[in-house]
């Protein structure tokens, strides 16, 4: 039996997904097209493929794991699918969150201007760093998601009720301290990511600043303080846009346990709009892909 909720959430669920996969497959096929003409890859294009392929998937496996929890809710927790989609979604959750916050920290390592020993050693090795941290971030997205693998399992199989239809975080308080790890890691996950975005943001504005300060007595257009606003923009949007999403994601993990199906929906809303909005924002600072998509539609 399909609640209202549960209409509505499906309905929510379904709009975001197709447009999230459509913006971010529009990312991948445009650099993948890029790539066959030039036979070449600037870092910027490589970070941008790597995150458009993720929301990609993040976005068919978020509405594959949606449809089978609201509409086959007693067979999808009597198996293993609750850990698996659980641990699979992790997975390109937090491999998103990670390579969306080291773009913003590229941006600020490839334009601001600081003459620090160890600033200029990463301008000068960021291109060849960029594969081997993306590497990391799938490494450490994959051992977290087979901890919250295992974490779900056995608070699941210890569980009488687990294959009662419901929100799998509302079983019993003995099933909530045992997701108590997941909240943990989820958490920490989010302030560092959050962390890493403001610190880039605070440093190219304070990078900005001082070459402005220093250009003041020159006149025209100047490249670098261009690139410097361009820069600016595209992470202050994208500050804000993750202010709201680390919001929501902390709400979730408070509400996770509370029967407020009206509350969880609107967080829902806004924690899964984030990833095709910013898509957006790429899009639309990057000339190459705005110009397709212009040309496009």
């Amino acid at each position: 039996n399909v609640t209202t909720y549960n209409a509505m959430s499906m309905a929510i669920i379904t709009l975001q997904t197709f447009a999230g996969m459509w913006i971010n497959a529009f990312i991948v096929s445009v650099l993948c097209v890029s790539w066959v003409k030039k036979r070449s890859f600037n870092s910027n294009e490589k970070i941008l493929l790597f995150l458009g392929c993720v929301r990609f998937c993040y976005f068919c496996i978020t509405w594959v794991y949606s449809f089978l929890k609201i509409l086959y809710q007693c067979r999808f927790y009597a198996h293993h699918l609750a850990q698996l989609f659980s641990a699979i979604q992790s997975f390109f959750s937090f491999s998103n969150l990670w390579v969306s916050a080291f773009l913003s920290v590229f941006y600020c390592i490839k334009i601001a201007n600081f003459q620090h020993t160890f600033f200029i050693y990463l301008k000068m090795r960021i291109d060849r760093i960029v594969p081997w941290l993306m590497l990391a971030s799938v490494l450490v997205s994959l051992v977290i998601s087979f901890l919250i693998y295992g974490i779900a399992d056995e608070a699941l199989n210890n569980n009488h009720n687990s294959t009662a239809p419901g929100n799998i975080w509302k079983l019993n308080i003995k099933m909530d301290r045992r997701f108590f790890p997941i909240f943990f890691i989820s958490g920490f996950e989010y302030v560092a990511a959050f962390a890493a975005v403001i610190s880039s943001a605070l440093l190219l504005l304070f990078s900005l600043w001082r070459h402005k300060h220093k250009m003041q007595a020159k006149s025209g257009k100047n490249v670098s303080v261009d690139a410097h606003i361009k820069a600016m923009k595209s992470i202050l949007s994208f500050l804000l846009i993750y202010s709201i999403h680390f919001i929501c994601a902390i709400m979730e993990l408070i509400y996770a346990t509370k029967k407020a199906t009206a509350v969880m929906i609107v967080i829902s809303l806004f924690k899964h709009s984030f990833p095709s909005i910013y898509s957006l924002i790429l899009i639309f600072s990057n000339p190459k892909l705005e110009e397709t998509l212009i040309r496009t539609l």
